[in-house]
């Protein structure tokens, strides 16, 4: 078999040729002796970078990846130009990683010199803080989910099994988008921390199950993990994978905000056995995510199929995740809780600016609703049918800091789900190459040798470390406004600017209805008065 080297080792092998090519020379002439030092050098320290385990991109680009840490030595010295390039074009990437990897890393979090943002431009916010501040022992929140139920068949026994979230957990990402390393990573430091790991409609693999923390199982449309050899749902697949103890919560996929109402097709070359396995399909064939379900095809549908699940769970809370897009649509789903007396146990709100997978650009810029207008749609809806208290809400959409959190508690979260914010803790860094196999960290390619650079047991407590501190902080920035827990921040704690010269608190901003009032008839929100009357239980079509 031919035996090739990765490009990116070449530095390395280029040094070590040199080094020999010094010690023939050095026969010759003592000219050759500084040269030998320094190539033999550099030779050891590639070594060292391919045996190290704090740093994957080192392990992968030996000697080369030093660079890249030169720059982010010097970076105080050249931060005016930094702030006037990179931070202006991309203010999310470069503030948010870093925000991450010093939390990740344990390292100081503390800035000098005040606040970098504008605070006098309009859309600016920030959370009102309290002359009574109280301390929060235990930052560590959580949220039942389960506990309050509509009418569904009766499980056996009586059997229910809520489940207490946390207020912050590791997002939708499938093994296969995702390396095995990093699954790992990702799973070991959620048990750590207590927190959920959602899997990705990619299903459970065996690298989901080696450090037994909590799993929400995402079913999408492709049902892998609980399919027939024709694609369609099947129970018992389904019993035998729901039923493991792991298994915390099923969520149903409608859609995700990195390209909602799409689908996808996984090319054959990349469907591996390890991935065929976990997603029960056929090896080095291609792997069909269809745009739709075929389990149902109308709200009332989608709800029977959300007590079925729940039923054959032994009552595991079941939900389902979307990205908002026809109004009229999610407005049929809760006509059709009305209707059937069955509620989800819970919703994710994912946002159209969300999505860490790679999707068509019209796609991830165009089409969504994002996350704040999606979340304050749903919220507001349960809130008009007084099902609110019967429903939780979970949110998703470049999610990073305690903030952040915050944000979408007030908008009416119950918690909230971070992608980017757990793979900026296992060392990505955005080169943007996840659908081409070459991830310079091991975090988003099945290639073995690339995966490998990330070490699992180093990445797990940094995603275990990014979880706690945030936690810890949002605990600080909820101490410092006189409130105990998330659930308490309400719209008028977050303030924006409106204009150069005008603030108003969110909840002056933002349309929030009164509980009951859809059942009163009373049409508070302007898209509820465009839509409500036209949305049907029976269709995802609207009426006339």
């Amino acid at each position: 078999m031919q035996f090739i080297i990765p490009t990116r080792y070449y530095a390395l092998v280029a040094c070590t040729l040199l080094s020999a090519f010094c010690v023939i020379g050095l026969a010759f002439h003592e000219r050759f002796f500084l040269p030998l030092l320094v190539f033999t050098g550099l030779s050891a320290l590639g070594i060292w970078d391919m045996l190290q385990t704090r740093h994957a991109v080192l392990r992968n680009y030996p000697i080369l990846a030093h660079v890249r840490f030169l720059f982010e030595y010097v970076r105080p010295e050249i931060r005016q130009y930094l702030i006037e390039s990179d931070i202006e074009a991309q203010p999310f990437s470069r503030n948010q990683r870093s925000l991450v990897y010093q939390r990740a890393k344990l390292a100081l979090e503390t800035r000098p010199f005040g606040t970098q943002k504008n605070v006098y431009q309009t859309g600016y916010e920030w959370l009102n803080h309290s002359i009574a501040p109280v301390h929060i022992e235990d930052p560590n929140f959580r949220v039942m989910v389960g506990q309050t139920r509509g009418t569904q068949p009766q499980l056996k026994d009586g059997v229910t099994q809520p489940y207490a979230i946390s207020v912050f957990n590791v997002s939708a990402m499938s093994f296969g988008a995702l390396s095995a390393n990093a699954i790992m990573a990702l799973n070991k430091g959620a048990k750590k921390g207590g927190f959920a790991h959602d899997t990705g409609e990619g299903s459970i693999s065996r690298h989901h199950r080696v450090f037994g923390g909590d799993l929400i199982w995402e079913i999408g449309s492709g049902y892998f993990g609980c399919r027939n050899d024709d694609g369609s749902f099947s129970e018992d697949r389904f019993v035998a994978a729901a039923c493991d103890p792991q298994v915390r919560m099923i969520e149903i996929k409608l859609s995700q905000g990195a390209k909602p109402g799409h689908g996808g097709v996984l090319p054959g070359p990349k469907v591996t056995q390890e991935i065929a396995e976990a997603r029960g399909v056929t090896a080095w064939v291609d792997c069909v995510s269809p745009s739709r379900h075929t389990a149902f095809d109308t709200p009332i549908g989608l709800l029977q199929f959300v007590a079925r699940l729940r039923l054959l769970s032994a009552g595991k809370p079941v939900g389902f995740k979307l990205c908002i897009g026809h109004p009229w649509e999610f407005f049929g789903i809760a006509k059709a809780m009305l209707e059937t007396g069955i509620t989800p146990d819970f919703i994710v709100v994912d946002g159209g600016e969300g999505g860490t997978g790679a999707a068509p650009v019209e796609f991830t810029d165009h089409v969504g609703s994002p996350l704040r207008e999606g979340l304050l749609l749903v919220h507001n809806t349960l809130v008009g049918l007084n099902l609110r208290d019967q429903v939780r809400l979970g949110a998703s959409g470049k999610i990073v800091s305690a903030f952040d959190i915050a944000r979408c508690c007030a908008l009416g979260a119950d918690w909230c789900n971070s992608a980017r914010g757990f793979m900026f803790a296992l060392g990505c860094l955005q080169a943007q190459t996840c659908h081409t196999g070459t991830c310079p960290t091991g975090v988003a390619t099945q290639d073995a040798l690339r995966q490998r650079a990330l070490v699992v047991p180093d990445k797990a407590e940094r995603v275990y470390n990014f979880h706690h501190k945030t936690l810890e902080a949002l605990g600080e920035l909820l101490g410092a406004a006189g409130l105990s827990h998330p659930g308490e921040v309400r719209a008028h704690h977050i303030v924006r600017r409106v204009a150069d010269d005008a603030v108003e608190p969110l909840s002056g901003v933002l349309k929030f209805v009164t509980p009951g009032s859809l059942l009163q008839g009373r049409l508070e929100h302007p898209v509820h008065a465009a839509w409500w009357t036209r949305a049907r239980s029976d269709r995802f079509a609207p009426g006339d």
